[in-house]
């Protein structure tokens, strides 16, 4: 089994950025953007609905508030701020999530966040005290052997991990800077040849060309990629085709 996870529901007002709808119809779980980075009350509410009427898991999609860098430039967020502001976030999508018959059930930190917490101990923690806050034990996801999942596991909360099968890694598994040339992988076949290798062998060929270990239950594409919702349905086609069962973790 493998689930296949997108980034949705990026857009501000009258701009879109991802086709919410044409993913909803292939991916397995949906992290859905919470306002920092992206989207809005309209926006969250009508992916909420789209993900709940397509059986679609929803994730909160947790950042540092940088809506004019997208939350992918570098913050130093005091710790008791970033919890109180991942809470703010997971609680704002959750009411959206329960008004259209589902729940929030797993978060993921987004952009720079997410990259801080692989190796930053006291981000990591800020980010699982924020969940605490909330009441509720939400599996988070993320990059295998972070932080963040470290910190997650002494809370006792539920891990899993994940894989990129359109960003390329470096030979340590982490994800290659998104400054550096090759950082996205735009080549379908590419695409599709790196999620059915990671899906059913654990391992990719990293940027320097090293074989690297990556053992995952969940596949990311992102979203905000040229033709992502075509892309989405090839790596779904693919993986299938290779014998896996395409569903959500949760």
């Amino acid at each position: 089994m493998i689930d296949l996870n997108a980034d949705l529901g990026e857009g501000f007002g009258r701009w879109r950025l991802t086709d919410d709808e044409a993913l909803l119809s292939v991916v397995t779980s949906a992290n859905v953007a919470c306002g920092f980075h992206a989207g809005d009350a309209p926006t969250m509410r009508r992916v909420c609905d789209l993900a709940a009427r397509h059986g679609v898991g929803i994730g909160a999609q947790v950042s540092y508030r940088d809506l004019a860098g997208f939350g992918r430039r570098a913050m130093d967020v005091p710790p008791d701020e970033l919890a109180a502001e991942v809470a703010y976030q997971i609680g704002a999508l959750e009411v959206f999530a329960r008004a259209a018959g589902a729940r929030v059930s797993y978060v993921k930190p987004h952009g720079a966040l997410y990259n801080r917490t692989v190796h930053d101990e006291e981000q990591a923690a800020a980010v699982v005290e924020g969940i605490a806050l909330t009441g509720t034990r939400l599996p988070v996801l993320g990059l295998p052997g972070s932080r963040l999942h470290a910190a997650a596991r002494k809370a006792g909360l539920p891990v899993v991990a994940e894989a990129f099968a359109d960003r390329a890694y470096t030979a340590r598994g982490t994800l290659v800077p998104r400054s550096e040339p090759g950082a996205v992988i735009t080549d379908p076949s590419a695409v599709v040849e790196r999620s059915v290798g990671i899906a059913r062998f654990g391992a990719l060929t990293a940027h320097c060309g090293t074989h690297v270990s990556v053992r995952a239950r969940s596949l990311c594409l992102h979203g905000d990629t040229p033709g992502a919702a075509g892309l989405a349905r090839l790596v779904r086609t693919g993986l299938e085709a290779a014998g896996l069962r395409v569903e959500a973790f949760g």
